[in-house]
């Protein structure tokens, strides 16, 4: 039984079947519903009175008599009054006397506007004075109109019997003006003396019954008298009359359940299977009926039931009971048809794409993005100056569509541009990888390609210089490294020749030997060490250390080659402690490196400044000295290995000292730099302040 069910149930056959239940389920509510409410003019909730007396019929029915009755005596009162002119109330006639005065002030050459209000009045009362008394003649005239129609509605009322009076005026129905008459009858309305009597009790008993003594109530009762009987042939032919309304109600209501619940589960499963060949199926088939556009779709579904209700309104009212079902088989299939093809749409995600706007927009634009990606930016500036207010001019019925249109380009634009813009502060920041896309086309998507190709580029420039040092660093490490197990030999085997008897000549060719040989080694360990530090292959022991008495006692140990360079070594540093983070044997070889550099290179003689100075974040120690070579080279230059101060390389330096340094003082992430001002050389560390803090201090450098 399932296999069949899943079978048939997307057949076109089946759904055929149940959209023709799904118009007769809808053509059977409508005509349960003008059955009750146009036909019968009765309404649904008379399923739940209980009697007529009780009932909202009863008091529609009565209303209209009470309400003709109060107006009458309460307005109108006789011929003679309106004739007097007793029934135009004095606001009534001053709101149409009102109207003149507007006339008057607009269309009148002898209104004044600097006059006051009552002196224009007053001459609007002399030259308005035939049309204001021509409005009273027309109230009147009006007013006997409506007294002559109640009173031929009144005469024309033969049940339920009535009686009213002012005390001068009477209108009645009938030959008996007592109230002790009136209340004979099973059924009557008695007003009077402020005072009323109603039998039976449920009449009083109706939640509606105030819409009969609300008016009556508005009345002089000290004067007025109503009286209303109900015969038993009157009152039982209603009573009849309204229980039969009552049963046939009832059965359209059940009909109407019935009707509604059909048409809820067949209408429900067209929207489930409509589009689709099985319950598996994921893919929405569309057919011809769904080429129309979905905004036309709609404008016809409200078009068409516009000429329903049209026709249901004008045309058939005479015979609505019978052309209702013609009219509406035909009209709500081809609705519930026009309404599967939108929830195909839906289903398949077209909706708003498949509509005639869209589709009108979409061509524009791209024809509008053709010329702009084809031309240069002049031409697509000058396009979107004019364009946009042709194209504004163009679809001025959907204005806010255009300028959402606007601005939702001009967003595109911008993010674009942002995105570029992010871009390139992030290649900028050393993000070689970040790759800038932008999905827009035009020049932002080229300027983008472009940025991305020289970001590549600049890769892989860094690649082959990191490559290249990398090489350069490990040939100098392998070569330094061969070198030393030959020289050590030769060092070792200079020294066992000094132990011999050799002539003087060969002593001096052996002392020769061992100076160039020690030489060797000092520049095989100083180009070991540099291939090192530069690699980052060091490994560092950061522990608090007290700058100023580092500078202090290392100073003190290199004293006597202090002394013998003939220099003058001035130390300016604060009294208080200052402590930084760092790898004490690796910062005093970096200082180590710079003194030696200063027995090298400094002018004998000279003074050599050594300056700690410090601010609330940072700890600087600089040195200072004058060379005694003339220093034509730039900071950059002393900064590269192998580089000497003297030109003529008649000095013992290797020329990887400041380079070494500064290897090192990175590695303990402070920043190591050179300055040269004519003769005077400079060189500065800088490290991070670490908090005075009563943590153990290292003073003592571990050299």
């Amino acid at each position: 039984m399932d296999i069949k069910l899943k079978k048939y149930s997307h057949l076109l056959t089946t759904k055929i079947i149940v959209l023709m239940i799904a118009v007769v389920c809808l053509t059977g509510v409508i005509k349960a519903v003008i059955q009750v409410e146009v036909v019968h003019d009765g309404y649904f909730g008379m399923v739940m009175e209980e009697d007529y007396l009780s009932s909202n019929a009863y008091i529609r029915e009565n209303e209209k008599i009470v309400d003709n009755l109060t107006t009458l005596l309460r307005e109108y009162k006789s011929e003679d009054n309106i004739l007097k002119g007793g029934s135009i109330g004095e606001e009534r006639l001053r709101m149409e006397t009102m109207e003149l005065y507007s006339d008057f002030e607009l269309s009148s050459k002898d209104y004044r506007p600097e006059l006051r209000e009552a002196e224009n009045y007053s001459t609007f009362q002399t030259e308005y004075a035939d049309k204001i008394a021509q409005v009273k003649e027309r109230l009147i005239k009006e007013d006997l109109r409506t007294y002559h129609r109640l009173l031929q509605e009144l005469t024309e009322q033969r049940n339920p019997l009535f009686y009213a009076s002012d005390g001068v005026n009477v209108y009645t129905n009938t030959t008996m003006k007592e109230k002790s008459q009136f209340k004979e009858y099973p059924a009557y309305l008695v007003f009077g003396d402020y005072k009323r009597e109603v039998y039976p009790s449920e009449i009083e008993e109706n939640e509606q019954f105030r819409f009969i003594t609300d008016p009556i109530e508005e009345l002089n009762q000290d004067k007025t008298v109503l009286y209303i009987a109900f015969t038993d042939d009157l009152l039982s032919r209603k009573i009849n009359e309204w229980n039969q309304d009552k049963a046939l109600v009832t059965k359209n209501l059940s009909i109407l359940a019935a009707f509604l619940l059909g048409f809820l589960l067949s209408f429900g499963y067209l929207l489930l299977v409509t589009g689709r060949r099985s319950f598996k199926d994921d893919h929405v088939h569309l057919h011809t009926v769904n080429r129309l556009y979905n905004d036309i779709n709609i404008a016809l579904c409200i078009s068409l039931m516009t000429i329903w209700g049209t026709w249901m309104d004008n045309v058939a009212q005479q015979n609505i009971d019978k052309i209702a079902i013609p009219i509406t088989i035909p009209i709500s299939a081809v609705v519930f048809v026009l309404i599967l093809s939108l929830a195909k749409h839906i289903k398949n995600k077209t909706f708003f794409k498949h509509t005639l706007i869209f589709a009108i927009i979409h061509k524009l634009i791209t024809i509008v993005r053709n010329v702009y990606e084809s031309g240069n930016v002049a031409v697509k500036t000058v396009l979107i100056v004019i364009g946009y207010p042709l194209l504004v001019a163009v679809t001025f019925f959907m204005f806010p569509v255009t300028i959402g249109l606007a601005a939702w380009f001009a967003y595109k634009k911008v993010k674009s541009f942002q995105v570029i813009q992010d871009g390139v502060e992030r290649i900028k920041a050393g993000n070689l990888q970040h790759r800038i896309d932008v999905a827009d086309r035009g020049e932002f998507k080229t300027l983008a390609s472009n940025i991305n190709s020289i970001t590549d580029g600049l890769t892989m420039a860094v690649d082959r210089e990191l490559k290249s040092e990398r090489l350069k660093t490990e040939l100098i490490t392998n070569v330094s490294h061969d070198i030393r197990t030959p020289l050590t030999s030769i060092i070792t085997y200079v020294d066992l020749l000094k132990g011999e008897e050799v002539t003087p000549r060969a002593a001096e060719y052996i002392e020769i030997l061992d100076q160039k040989s020690k030489r060797l080694k000092l520049l095989t360990d100083d180009l070991f060490e540099a291939a090192k530090a530069t690699s980052g292959n060091i490994s560092v022991d950061f522990e608090k250390i007290d700058i100023v008495s580092l500078i202090t006692q290392g100073l003190g140990e290199v004293n006597d080659r202090i002394e013998a360079s003939h220099l003058q070594f001035k130390l300016n540093h604060p009294k208080d402690k200052m402590y930084i983070k760092a790898d004490g044997k690796l910062l005093w070889r970096s200082i180590e490196n710079l003194l030696s550099n200063i027995f090298k290179y400094a002018l004998s003689g000279s003074r050599v400044y050594i300056d700690i100075e410090a601010d609330d974040r940072e700890i600087q120690l600089s040195f200072k000295n004058i060379s005694a070579y003339e220093l034509n080279i730039s900071a950059e230059e002393l900064m590269e290995r192998f580089k000497r101060g003297d030109e003529s390389r008649s000095s013992q330096g290797s020329g990887l000292g400041l380079s070494i340094a500064k290897s090192l003082i990175e590695a303990q992430k402070g920043k190591f730099n050179i300055h040269v001002d004519g003769d005077l050389f400079k060189a500065v560390i800088t490290f991070p302040m670490v908090p005075d803090t009563h943590t153990k201090d290292v003073t003592d450098h571990p050299f």
